[in-house]
């Protein structure tokens, strides 16, 4: 009975070590996490992967655009945005949606308001081409290679999220496209001086809670961090099947 009882007592000592390193761990991160959140350091990282691989090259014969979930969604409508204005810049260009939907009801389907979206910025509906199949970046570069045909000189511009088109313009290239370039879909910047009145400008110290630092800037970049760290854990994931 002692015997079960010291062993037990072990089990519980172990638990509570392995529990104290494991909090420990994840206060450290968010200390972390928080300090980066008042550098640009997250900016930095998130801009890189938007614009490392772009180098567009030529004139491009499709525009893919990746599909960003539900529409209207952030996602979906900066996607069709940067599609649209891709499409006006180059008008002997197709434009190719990837995104799963309900061939039953496509009617009533998000890649069909993607559709919508870019066309009422005066895209004919003829220049639009629909890959459903897709599930992910990887199966979505294989339909679209499946849809063209195997062809060396064609050259796409992929329109997706900034922190997607590194990952998005490897996956494609290691599918045997050879000329890939990317529109990343940055949001348009916001002045931060429109929110602070007059009076605050002239102060040389200002509340705390006035401060736009605090107020925006830090907040933001925190949830960059998330979505550069999703990434680079896509990345990761990628590499080791293979995919990029």
């Amino acid at each position: 009975m002692k015997k079960k009882r010291k062993a037990f007592g072990r089990f519980l000592r172990t638990i509570v070590k392995a529990l104290r390193i494991f909090l420990m761990t994840i206060g450290v991160v968010f200390l972390i996490m928080v300090a980066l959140s008042f550098t640009s350091i997250p900016f930095k990282v998130y801009y890189w992967l938007g614009t490392n691989q772009v180098n567009p090259k030529g004139t491009p014969d499709y525009i893919v655009v990746m599909g960003a979930g539900g529409m209207p969604g952030p996602g979906a409508l900066m996607r069709s945005y940067f599609a649209a204005e891709a499409a006006l810049l180059f008008p002997e260009a197709k434009v190719i949606i990837t995104l799963p939907a309900d061939t039953l009801n496509f009617i009533n389907s998000d890649a069909y308001r993607m559709a919508e979206a870019i066309e009422m910025k005066g895209i004919s509906a003829d220049r639009i081409i629909f890959e459903t199949n897709g599930t992910n970046t990887y199966t979505q570069a294989n339909e679209v290679l499946k849809l063209l045909g195997f062809k060396d000189d064609v050259n796409l511009l992929i329109v997706t999220s900034p922190a997607h088109v590194y990952r998005c313009i490897l996956t494609f290239k290691k599918c045997g496209f050879q000329h890939v370039g990317g529109l990343p879909a940055f949001e348009a910047g916001f002045s931060p001086d429109l929110l602070i009145t007059e009076k605050e400008r002239k102060q040389k110290v200002k509340e705390l809670g006035r401060r736009v630092s605090l107020r925006y800037n830090m907040w933001n970049y925190l949830s960059l961090e998330v979505v550069v760290v999703r990434e680079f854990v896509a990345l990761g994931y990628y590499k080791i099947k293979g995919y990029i």
